[in-house]
C-alpha cells in the first residue's frame, strides 16, 4: 500500500506531517520551558488530534484545522508583538509558523472534499 494511496497526496501528507511536528515541537517546548505555559499544550494537543483526523480522513478534522489557524494566528502575532527584536530566532520562528500555519489551513481547506468521501 503506498503512501499516495493511504494519505491521498503528498500535499495531505505534508499538512498532517506539520500538524504532527507543531504538536510534537509544542510539547517539547512545554517541557523544556515551564509546564505553566497551557496555551502551548493546548496548541501541541490540537496539532496532534488534527494530524490524527487528517490521517484517518475524519470531517471534523477540517474544523480542528480552521481552530487552529485561529489559534496559531493569534499566538504568533502575540508573541510577535511582545517579543519583537529581542530574539531574531523566535521572530523568525513566529512568522515561518504564521505562514506555514495560513499555508497548509489554506491547502486542507480546498481539500476537505476527499475528506468526505
Amino acid at each position: 500500500m503506498s503512501l499516495k494511496t493511504k494519505i491521498g497526496s503528498i500535499g495531505m501528507f505534508a499538512t498532517l506531517a506539520f500538524y504532527a511536528v507543531v504538536g510534537i515541537i509544542s510539547f517539547i517546548t512545554l517541557a523544556i520551558v515551564d509546564f505553566r505555559m497551557v496555551h502551548i499544550g493546548i496548541i501541541g494537543i490540537l496539532s496532534l488530534i488534527t494530524a490524527y483526523g487528517l490521517y484517518k480522513k475524519r470531517v471534523w478534522a477540517i474544523w480542528v484545522v480552521v481552530m487552529l489557524f485561529f489559534i496559531a494566528t493569534t499566538f504568533s502575532l502575540v508573541m510577535l508583538y511582545s517579543s519583537f527584536g529581542k530574539n531574531l530566532l523566535l521572530d523568525i520562528s513566529m512568522v515561518a509558523y504564521v505562514i506555514l500555519t495560513w499555508i497548509f489551513t489554506a491547502y486542507a481547506a480546498t481539500k476537505r472534499k476527499t475528506m468526505e468521501s
